[in-house]
């Protein structure tokens, strides 16, 4: 009889934090699908597809100096590929002025703030204290990419609904975080199972507002202006949970955290 160990729980929820961080990275092909069909990016923001890919790339960067983590290289490779592909859609189909904005934004996030952070840790630090410094770089990333979602569960409050929190999103990100969580606790990598504690309780707060708020009526017709802000701050606070997966990557992330990215997002 073969016995179960800590390495096969680990592989087996790696896999499964793979399968629901490759679902939440594609939660947004609809939407650039829509972008390409009308030729214009109708709005929309490029911040957490930004997010999305410096969560992915930093992740990426911690499991090259931790070694032996290929599943955490899988899907961050994904989700640098899937984030490049969104933003290239949106840079083609942007306005000028968002072309320039997002241009700056990808410069001083996935340019100069990660070649700082390697070149950073690269000369002041080496070995198992250089793998420590990035690690609390990733949690405290993670962190704030997981706190993301208070804003748009503050709008669900005030206009109780759930339009912008859709519940399959909130699902699978609270999915995504609980297996990276495990994922971290099998390797017992302290930086990859925090976070996802948070991305966790975030995960089940948006749960349970869905279900308090979803039979609710409004009390007043929001103006346009304000669903359209509504629209894009949804979407921006939706997909960077992942990422953690993060996680929003999703990233949440995504991931991992996000669920990274958002998750996704993780």
């Amino acid at each position: 009889m073969t016995l179960i160990t800590a390495a096969h729980l680990a592989f087996t929820f790696g896999i499964l934090g793979n399968v629901v961080s490759f679902m939440v990275y594609m939660a947004p092909v609809p939407t650039f699908y829509k972008i390409y069909k009308r030729k214009s990016s109708e709005g929309y923001q490029s911040i957490p597809y930004s997010v999305a890919l410096f969560s992915a790339m930093l992740y990426l960067y911690y499991a090259y100096l931790k070694k032996h983590v290929l599943l955490l290289i899988t899907i961050n490779s994904f989700g640098c590929v899937m984030e490049l592909g969104f933003l290239t859609i949106f840079m083609v189909y942007a306005t000028h002025e968002s072309k320039i904005y997002t241009a700056k934004i990808l410069f001083l996030f996935n340019i100069v703030g990660l070649g700082l952070i390697i070149g950073c840790t690269y000369a002041l630090s080496k070995g198992r204290e250089r793998v420590t410094i990035v690690g609390w770089i990733c949690s405290v990333f993670s962190l704030c990419v997981f706190a993301a979602p208070l804003s748009i569960m503050r709008r669900v409050i005030k206009t109780k609904s759930v339009e912008y929190m859709p519940l399959n999103l909130s699902v699978f990100l609270t999915l995504c975080a609980v297996v990276w969580f495990f994922y971290g606790l099998f390797i017992k990598d302290f930086y990859i199972a925090a976070p996802n504690v948070v991305g966790f309780l975030f995960g089940i707060a948006q749960i349970i507002l869905y279900f308090i708020y979803r039979n609710k009526k409004k009390e007043n017709i929001l103006p346009e202006n304000k669903l359209h802000d509504i629209s894009t701050n949804g979407d921006w606070n939706s997909r960077d949970h992942m990422q953690n997966s993060s996680t929003v990557e999703i990233a949440d992330v995504t991931n991992h955290n996000h669920g990274q990215a958002h998750r996704g997002t993780n």
